[in-house]
């Protein structure tokens, strides 16, 4: 993998966020909101609850809008939804592999915004674990690439418990074991501060390389499907040249 290709979804992601930043405050919420129901309310023995408060507040999202969150999940107050994790799998253009993670407290409503998402531009819904296969579930941590030089982030990922550190002009993305993650997140925090980008993510472990115009269609897609608010994260595995990829973002 070269170039804008390695960190597409990184980036695509952020940036469609940072132009929606009230959608982007619902969708921490609703993170919070689950992973306090499910592991309760204390953060310091609910990873998945540190994380997306650590997220939260990395993004700016205010304190009482955090609590409130925590609240709802753990039963404390009741703001009459209940979400639940749904994943939908697909492929785009050119055998692009896409995973769709949801949270929702309507799943035919999610599942027709998901399946249009796809069919509007030539994509195709498929079964649970249609693709799933070519994709590894690591935990990963982003660091911009003037927090250190890469020999000494890689040191220091691999100190900290991580499988891999891979470094460009602009970050460094440090991988690990899911089981993990806390560890190694807690540890590069310590060491160099707030990081750009953290969580669970799915890995391709094959990629699908696209041309211009399949490559201008997945990147709507991804759009599409990311305007629904039931939609947490949107995952592809398709490739294209840094060439191909300054184009569509010029």
């Amino acid at each position: 993998m070269a170039g804008h290709s390695k960190w597409a979804n990184i980036q695509h992601r952020k940036g469609a966020q940072d132009k929606k930043r009230a959608k982007l405050f619902s969708r921490l919420g609703k993170e919070i909101q689950v992973a306090a129901k499910m592991g309760g309310d204390d953060i310091d023995s609910n990873p998945r609850l540190r994380l997306a408060v650590q997220t939260a507040k990395s993004n700016s999202m205010p304190k009482d809008r955090i609590d409130r969150a925590i609240k709802t999940g753990a039963g404390t107050a009741d703001d009459g939804t209940d979400y639940v994790e749904m994943r939908y799998e697909g492929y785009g253009v050119g055998g692009v592999a896409v995973i769709v993670e949801t949270l929702t407290d309507n799943k035919n409503r999610t599942a027709s915004e998901v399946r249009s998402g796809f069919s509007k531009y030539g994509g195709n819904l498929g079964e649970t674990n249609a693709v799933s296969f070519m994709f590894d579930r690591v935990g990963q941590v982003v660091f911009t690439a003037d927090k250190a030089d890469a020999d000494t982030m890689f040191e220091a990922a691999v100190e900290a418990g991580a499988d891999n550190c891979e470094s460009d002009e602009h970050v460094h993305v440090i991988t690990c074991d899911p089981n993990n993650f806390a560890s190694v997140q807690d540890a590069m925090t310590e060491k160099f501060g707030e990081a750009e980008e953290s969580g669970l993510i799915w890995q391709p472990n094959v990629m699908a390389e696209v041309n211009e115009d399949q490559a201008s269609s997945i990147l709507k897609m991804v759009d599409a499907l990311e305007e629904s608010d039931d939609v947490q994260t949107v995952t592809t595995n398709f490739e294209a040249s840094d060439e191909i990829m300054e184009k569509l973002s010029s």
